[in-house]
Order: C-alpha cells, then structure tokens, then sequence
C-alpha cells in the first residue's frame, strides 16, 4: 500500500525536501516555486541552558554589572556601552555561534528618552562605530526607561 499524503509531507518536511510545483499546464509556460525549507532555523546557546535568562537589570545604585557567563567580545562590548550610554538594563550576546561576527544587543537607557528609534541606534551605532566595522552584522533593540 502507498504512503498517504500527510505522511509524505511530513516525511518531505523533516528531510527538508523541497517539492517542485508547476504553476501552469503547458511545457512551454511551465514555472518552477521552490518552497522555502520548512524546518526552523536554531539560534546556538552554547554556554546556556535554555531557562537562563539574558536580560541584566541595574541596581539601585546605577548601572548593571556583567553577568559572569559573557566572553571576552561580549564583555569588551558590554563594558563600552555602560560607560557611555550609562543603561539601565543591558543584554549584549554574541549570536554568531561564537566567532564574534554577529551580536545581538537590547538597551534601555534614560539618555534614549525623547529620541527617536532611529537617533537611538545612530547613538549606539557612534559608541560602537570601531567594533562595528568588523562586525557581519547587529541586531538593536533601543528604548527609554
């Protein structure tokens, strides 16, 4: 008996396999949609377990401290943006799988306030413009407290 129709997507969706669809009847309008992939991309965590939680609060006396698990890339960055932007919440992540290619940073400091979303990251772009040029990429999530 041949497998059903649900089963050999399911199978198509685990391998990754992606199934050609002719849009048009004829050979001569024949166009060919290759579906993205429908498996999910993993971000890697490496050094953490899956409940720990990133996100740095300051205390009540200033500016958040580093958490202990960071790099020494995530560190470097981490230390510069708490001397100049004075946050008080801070995440910085290395998100490249630890080659230091790609971070991902979340800030929320009171010298945001009145800005706009734009001017914030033109701000953290102009605190991290050295560490940047050598970055692939970077993701920012900037607000006022």
């Amino acid at each position: 008996m041949a497998p059903s129709r649900a089963l050999l997507i399911q199978r198509m969706a685990s391998a990754c396999i992606r199934p050609q669809i002719r849009l048009f009847s004829s050979p001569a309008a024949a166009a060919v949609v290759r579906p993205r992939c429908i498996r999910a991309a993993v971000t890697p965590r490496s050094r953490h377990s899956p409940g720990t939680t990133r996100a740095y609060s300051a205390p009540a006396d200033g500016a958040p401290e580093p958490p202990d698990f960071l790099n020494e890339a995530e560190l470097h960055v981490f230390n510069k943006i708490r001397g100049e932007l004075e946050p008080t919440k801070l995440e910085v992540q290395d998100i490249s799988g630890g080659c230091g290619s790609m971070y991902a940073i979340e800030i929320e400091s009171p010298k945001f306030k009145g800005l706009t979303v734009i001017k914030q990251h033109k701000l953290v772009n102009q605190v991290l413009k050295e560490e940047i040029a050598q970055w692939h990429g970077v993701q920012l999530r900037t607000r006022a407290p």
